[in-house]
């Protein structure tokens, strides 16, 4: 009974004191699904992926595929090379519908004549192989329905070789709380304060110097420890992490709030619920990624700021990491409410380093200080006074887009007793 009391209040508090945020996403643009498609290119292979909104899909196939959860992605490969490749429609999704599947979902046995023509239609649209030497081949692979990002993993095979593409894609329709153009551009930071470090001491030392904590808007005061430093961007680590379950967050416009009400009265889980802000070298987090449990109240989540370092020609973000694992009402929060974390944040940084080991792109692991240790018996507080307590170490997971096994995962020889408490994979090579 206490615990539906608290969610209630939980939820009238949320509607009442988020009223005032935006009443209506921004504007989502006109473009069609083929003009905003992404591109990448390797070799001679030029692949581009568009995932289509529940409009589009119906307005292509004449019928709802959203109503039984059927997201078209539309697939273009040019082929410039001597081989003639074959798209693997498992690795877009392991449990893709085979053209004829999807069109009998729409089909009744009184209308035999409206079945063909609606299987001849899906088809027709279907992505077709080969794709042989100096062809163009395009098509749709029907996937399960996704909302916030869907990754793309476009697997090419030909005699004795293959080409793996990997696109992080923002589903149309989805309102989320950043904007690829400018999280990910290059130009965020003057090209004179970027720092591309080849030397991983010096890398280190840099990492080291970075501030402590997350803070309140005006920077006065410290909130969660900063232990978390990711090294890659769309091409690797932000797959990596979409690829083992974890969706971005959405903003806090009237149709987020109102879900977050209901899923908190219901106790439902809320994949892509808002996140409070932190903040770090003068703004907000550039994005925030989140895990969640079995309802609203439960997940893990992380918040990212692109910050003007480069390792290696890579981007370099720092992070803050924990896991909620309840809701309540707090005097120290602008909406009144706030969730409870685990106090132990070492364990949710350790539980994204296993989990990314075998996302197959994690390379590298270390540990770096950070804030510096806070005991169990003498813990630390974030912005909402909840405790914490840590090793004071910040962890440093290195990407790539090439496929890592967990033998080949390499620990980056900084703080060997942060490492042996964090417990990496045990085949990791030392």
């Amino acid at each position: 009974m206490n615990g539906m009391v608290n969610r209630l209040l939980v939820a009238l508090v949320i509607a009442f004191v988020l009223s005032s945020c935006a009443s209506t996403p921004p504007p989502a643009g006109a473009l069609t699904y083929k003009s905003r498609a992404v591109t990448r290119t390797e070799g001679g292979l030029r692949v581009s992926a568009a995932v289509l909104s529940a409009e589009e899909s119906a307005a292509t196939y004449g019928v709802a595929l959203a109503k039984k959860s059927i997201q078209p992605v539309w697939i273009e490969v040019s082929n410039n090379e001597t081989l003639s490749y074959f798209l693997m429609s498992p690795g877009v999704d392991p449990n893709f519908f085979p053209a004829s599947e999807a069109a009998e979902a729409f089909t009744t046995a009184d209308s035999p004549a409206g079945k063909e023509e609606l299987d001849q239609r899906f088809r027709r649209l279907a992505f077709r192989n080969p794709i042989l030497p100096g062809q163009t081949n395009s098509g749709f692979v029907l996937t399960h329905l996704d909302e916030g990002a869907k990754l793309v993993q476009l697997d090419l095979v030909a005699s004795a070789q293959a080409r793996t593409f990997s696109i992080l894609i923002v589903v149309p329709g989805f309102y989320a709380d950043y904007h690829v153009s400018e999280v990910f551009r290059r130009d965020m930071y003057p090209p004179q304060e970027i720092v591309d470090y080849t030397d991983d001491d010096a890398f280190r030392s840099a990492l080291e110097a970075l501030p402590c904590c997350a803070t309140n808007q005006d920077g006065s005061s410290n909130g969660d420890p900063l232990n978390l430093v990711l090294v890659g961007g769309l091409d690797d680590a932000f797959p990596a992490l979409v690829r083992r379950g974890w969706s971005p967050t959405e903003q806090k416009w009237s149709g987020a709030i109102m879900r977050m009400v209901t899923s908190a009265l219901s106790g439902d889980r809320y994949v892509n619920a808002p996140v409070s802000d932190l903040y770090l070298f003068g703004r907000a987090q550039d994005l925030a990624l989140q895990k969640a449990r079995d309802n609203v109240h439960q997940r893990n989540h992380l918040r990212l700021w692109l910050s003007p370092i480069r390792y290696r020609g890579k981007a370099v973000w720092v992070g803050q990491i924990s896991r909620d694992i309840g809701t309540r009402l707090t005097i120290h929060s602008p909406t009144f409410t706030t969730h409870k974390i685990d106090p132990d944040v070492d364990e949710a940084r350790r539980a994204l380093a296993e989990d990314m080991a075998y996302s197959q792109n994690l390379t590298k692991i270390g540990f770096v200080k950070g804030v510096g240790p806070a005991p169990q018996t003498a813990p630390s507080q974030n912005l909402t006074t909840d405790p914490y307590y840590t090793d004071g170490y910040r962890q440093v997971l290195v990407f790539d887009r090439n496929p890592t096994s967990l033998s080949e995962i390499e620990i980056l020889p900084w703080e060997m007793s942060a490492k042996a408490r964090s417990d990496p994979p045990s085949e990791a090579k030392q």
